[in-house]
């Protein structure tokens, strides 16, 4: 459930989640030079540079923040090497302590549900033996399909410890296009999270957050506000800080009034901060700086 992603959180004092989205313009040339003088201009060369960066970026901030979040599909661009430097990355994020929610925003009928739960959350069956294939500790998912859709998600979860993130209200510019329509008497986003809410498994939750949260986007600090106030005990995800536009101030209204209950997101923030400042070569540095400033910024409000 989302207790253990508390504690990692309270330990760092840090409700920061570093993503993990890199594309090779973003790896600093050393990395990139080195790898194709290694493997020529290949794939291999390319999921050799991705994996390279993100084991720089873990290594500089693993001590500051609580998780990781790798979003699939800047892995899936790259083919099957990409998917090895997805998988290797996932792996190094746990042996340094971190907890990954993996980004995969998947979903489908029930059938097809629980085979992507069993991939991403849970185990598969390979000739009678019970395979693990990604470790990681929670994923996105997309709860706009309904309840068949999410129910192998979260029963895959209390047999895993597991947890996931459905999204809500998006932090992208057209969300409104259908998340903001009025249904009756409220918005559809409103309605998706009355859903979330009785997905929800809180039983045996320490924290009483369950296993079922949220993904609200800084970028609509109103909504974010009004969504803490009507689910108090709802975990968020919240996307959007830094290179979308959301700000601190934006984000203060997604934590509880114990400071908990929400995990805020930046990637390009923090995995180009060496572009801004043009310097690949000390890109550790520069990340960590980002990350100990984000760390400052939004300590405050939790």
């Amino acid at each position: 459930m989302f207790d253990r992603l508390i504690k990692a959180i309270n330990e760092k004092k840090n409700p920061a989640v570093m993503g993990l989205d890199p594309l090779l313009e973003y790896v600093p040339q050393p990395i990139v030079d080195e790898c194709i003088a290694q493997y020529g201009k290949t794939p291999k060369a390319a999921g050799e540079a991705l994996f390279a960066f993100n084991k720089g970026l873990i290594d500089c901030a693993y001590d500051l923040i609580p998780a990781v979040k790798p979003q699939a599909a800047f892995y899936e661009k790259y083919g099957i090497e990409g998917m090895i430097a997805l998988d290797r990355t996932i792996q190094y994020a746990k042996q340094a302590g971190l907890y990954v929610i993996l980004d995969i925003k998947r979903n489908d009928i029930g059938t097809t549900a629980q085979a992507y739960a069993d991939a991403y959350l849970g185990q598969t069956d390979v000739f009678g033996e019970k395979v693990s294939f990604t470790g990681a500790d929670c994923v996105t998912v997309n709860g706009y399909l309904g309840s068949d859709g999410i129910k192998p998600f979260v029963d895959t979860c209390l047999q895993t410890d597991g947890a996931i993130f459905s999204l809500v209200k998006t932090s992208n510019k057209s969300s409104g296009e259908l998340q903001d329509k009025i249904c009756g008497e409220k918005s559809i986003y409103l309605h998706m999270a009355d859903l979330v809410d009785s997905w929800n498994v809180r039983e045996g939750s320490a924290s009483g957050y369950g296993c079922v949260g949220a993904v609200v986007g800084a970028t609509y600090p109103e909504q974010l506000n009004q969504l803490r106030a009507l689910y108090p005990k709802m975990f968020f995800l919240v996307p959007g800080y830094g290179a979308q536009g959301g700000k601190a101030s934006d984000i203060m209204g997604a934590f509880d009034k114990d400071g908990n209950g929400a995990i805020i997101n930046s990637s390009r923030g923090l995995m180009c901060a060496h572009m801004k400042q043009n310097d690949p070569s000390h890109f550790q540095k520069h990340t960590r700086d980002a990350v100990l400033a984000m760390k400052q910024e939004i300590s405050p409000f939790c």
